[in-house]
């Protein structure tokens, strides 16, 4: 079922708790219920929420709490929803912030629901949905010249701790809103409180929240909430798609949160672990999220989503899963962002599957095969000068490396949603330009231009109209 007109029935008794176990509950049912149902209990007024996971026996099931556990106690009523959970959609969602429920964040007024969507609904079918179509332009120079978005597809931004993956999130819906006036549908899975207030804040400021449904799932509420507000997020996205025929950008931040909240409850439900300590069921959670995130002749869902990376190991389990479903791979790197090069994105290890002839065309693709090169052999030459000096290069290598240096400082750029922090106007750049410039340092049109004026640019045309 993808959708209902009325809220499920909450009023059919189904069995008691007979035991809790932190957000476990294991409950005696005089019927057993389907497993993803949505049950119930009510305490003073206030309803709690579980997902049937584990059938026991014939009797006992064990669900995951979608509230705190506290107050919850053995013999309490438990009732059958009648269906797994769903969330109240409505045209009126852009410019809130909500729960996993649907319930508002944001002190304002309750959604009023047109209809009730599934959260588990099945993606579209095969013949109904579209491939991605070309690139999807952010502005952002460096991502549209080396590693340029697919429109309708899957991007990473993966990286460790504090190298700029929600600035660079942000960003993108500010892109979506201003470049292609389109919506975004934002999942803060695991946020921390202070980070969730400040990126509603923040992206109020940017103009972007009228644009945009934001859902929180927080670092201090159950792990079912923290596995299931991405799917609830998707199924906002899908909404916006298929009835308001939108062009949706849906943005996950962190997925490898989703991961951990499913490793959290695989144990708590006595599960093997499997590599690594991860869940036996982690490929098929992860593709169960991503398969979803189609295209269809209604409108089309391009993903962006940040990836944490344990201990920056891109071998990790969880980061392979997640990588195999991506078409755009954007690595954001410590040592770029030690150089003070924002936004940190490796210009080597970043990757796309667009980068070819007959996607980008020979121009665009030439000169980004270009700057890699230049880029690629300064890498190869940093040992020698720090060791040797640059004196020691052949005159080649001293011009290559000086471009590329140059090219290094022209991939950063002043962004929108961080202007009232550095008191630099944002700037975003078509890619056409970008192809301009970077042919232009190619060439040796701008030898004469110092480094530093490089540094924080949109255009060389504002230096060299």
């Amino acid at each position: 079922m993808n959708y209902v007109e009325d809220t499920p029935d909450l009023t059919t008794a189904i069995g008691t708790i007979s035991e809790v176990h932190g957000p476990v509950v294991e409950v005696n049912c005089c019927r057993l219920p389907p497993l993803r149902q949505a049950l119930s209990a009510e305490l003073d007024g206030e309803i709690y929420m579980f997902e049937v996971h584990q059938h026991i026996d014939q009797h006992h099931i064990r669900a995951i709490t979608l509230h705190e556990t506290s107050g919850l106690y053995r013999g309490m009523m438990v009732y059958d929803s009648g269906a797994s959970l769903h969330v109240p959609v409505t045209s009126d969602c852009l410019g809130r912030l909500v729960n996993i429920f649907g319930e508002p964040l944001d002190g304002g007024t309750p959604l009023s629901a047109e209809l009730f969507r599934n959260i588990h609904a099945p993606p579209p079918g095969l013949s109904d949905t579209l491939e991605t179509s070309g690139i999807l332009e952010t502005g952002i120079k460096v991502i549209d010249l080396l590693c340029p978005f697919a429109a309708g597809g899957k991007t990473g931004l993966f990286g460790g701790a504090g190298v700029g993956k929600t600035v660079l999130v942000m960003e993108f819906m500010h892109a979506i809103s201003a470049i292609h006036h389109g919506v975004s549908v934002f999942a803060g899975v695991g946020e921390r409180i202070r980070e969730g207030h400040e990126l509603w804040h923040e992206m109020r400021k940017a103009g972007v929240m009228p644009q945009t449904v934001m859902l929180f799932g927080q670092m201090d509420e159950s792990p079912g909430v923290r596995f299931r507000v991405g799917l609830s997020a998707l199924t906002y996205a899908e909404y916006l798609r298929d009835t308001m025929q939108k062009e949706v950008l849906f943005v996950m931040d962190n997925i490898f949160r989703f991961v951990q909240a499913g490793s959290e409850i695989s144990s708590l439900l006595g599960r093997m672990p499997a590599t690594v300590g991860y869940q036996p069921t982690l490929h098929t959670e992860v593709a169960e999220l991503q398969d979803r995130i189609l295209s269809t002749r209604k409108g089309s869902i391009t993903s962006v989503q940040a990836v944490y990376v344990p201990a920056d190991d891109m071998s990790d389990p969880a980061v392979n899963a997640i990588l195999k479903h991506l078409d755009t791979t954007v690595i954001l790197s410590r040592q770029q962002a030690a150089k003070g090069v924002y936004p940190a994105v490796d210009p080597l290890c970043s990757t796309s599957k667009l980068m070819d002839r007959h996607t980008l065309g020979d121009f665009h693709y030439t000169i980004a095969e270009g700057v890699r090169e230049a880029m690629a052999r300064y890498t190869e030459l940093e040992d020698i000068i720090t060791m040797l000096g640059i004196e020691e290069l052949t005159e080649k290598d001293r011009l290559i490396v000086m471009r590329a240096r140059k090219l290094q400082r022209y991939l950063t750029q002043p962004f929108a949603v961080t202007a009232a922090f550095t008191g630099m106007e944002g700037k975003s750049v078509c890619l056409s330009d970008t192809l301009d410039d970077c042919q232009g340092f190619l060439k040796g049109d701008y030898d004469d231009i110092p480094e530093k004026e490089c540094y924080f640019r949109g255009t060389m045309k504002e230096i060299r109209p």
